[in-house]
Order: C-alpha cells, then sequence, then structure tokens
C-alpha cells in the first residue's frame, strides 16, 4: 500500500481499491520496460479506438519507455471486479514506476 500512496490519479484509485477489499498479486520475475511500454501503447490506442476507460494509461507508457531497467508486474483488481489495477515495480519490488487502470465492461445477463 506504502508504494501507492505516490499521488497520481491511477495509484490513488488502486489504493482506494484496496482499501476497499481488493485483491492482489506481485507475480515474480521481471521483463525488459521496452516490451511492457510496447504493450501497453497498443493498449493505449485500442482503448481510445474503443472509447474504453482507463486512468493513467498514457503516462504509464511514458513511463515504461523511459524506464532502462527490467519491471516487475502486480495487479490490483477492485472487489466488486469494476477495475483492474496493473502495477509496474522496479525488478526489487520496492518501488513503483508506474500504474494504471482500466475499467471493465460490465457483462449483461443472456436474454
Amino acid at each position: 500500500m506504502r508504494l501507492l500512496a505516490g499521488g497520481d490519479e491511477a495509484s490513488l484509485a488502486a489504493l482506494t481499491a484496496l482499501r476497499g477489499g481488493a485483491t492482489y498479486v506481485v507475480w515474480d520475475g521481471a521483463s525488459p520496460a521496452e516490451s511492457y511500454a510496447n504493450v501497453y501503447a497498443r493498449r493505449l490506442r485500442h482503448t481510445r479506438r474503443k472509447g474504453v476507460e482507463t486512468v493513467g494509461l498514457e503516462h504509464t507508457v511514458q513511463r515504461l519507455g523511459e524506464h532502462e531497467r527490467p519491471v516487475r508486474l502486480g495487479q490490483v483488481t477492485a472487489a466488486d471486479g469494476s477495475w483492474v489495477f496493473m502495477l509496474f515495480l522496479t525488478e526489487d519490488g520496492e518501488s513503483l514506476i508506474a500504474c494504471t487502470g482500466v475499467r471493465k465492461a460490465v457483462e449483461k445477463p443472456p436474454l
């Protein structure tokens, strides 16, 4: 939780979700930041094209593009499933590089 207290909108939203009972995971291992920057740049274009609500995605792409070391990945899922936040951490997991969130589509029950 301390890593999310940085003050940007996505981090604060993820912190609020955690305080509201969200689940979270931080995976072992790290991958090149450039790889994540490329993937999330595509996701940024896709979400804009589809009108999907995001928070911090553009900032995340920028930060990952500037980061020259491997990145460890984490995820926070809101208790009601409405938002999923991706956390990009330093390889040792001690610092947050960036955080982004995407609003999940509400599934409509079948007719």
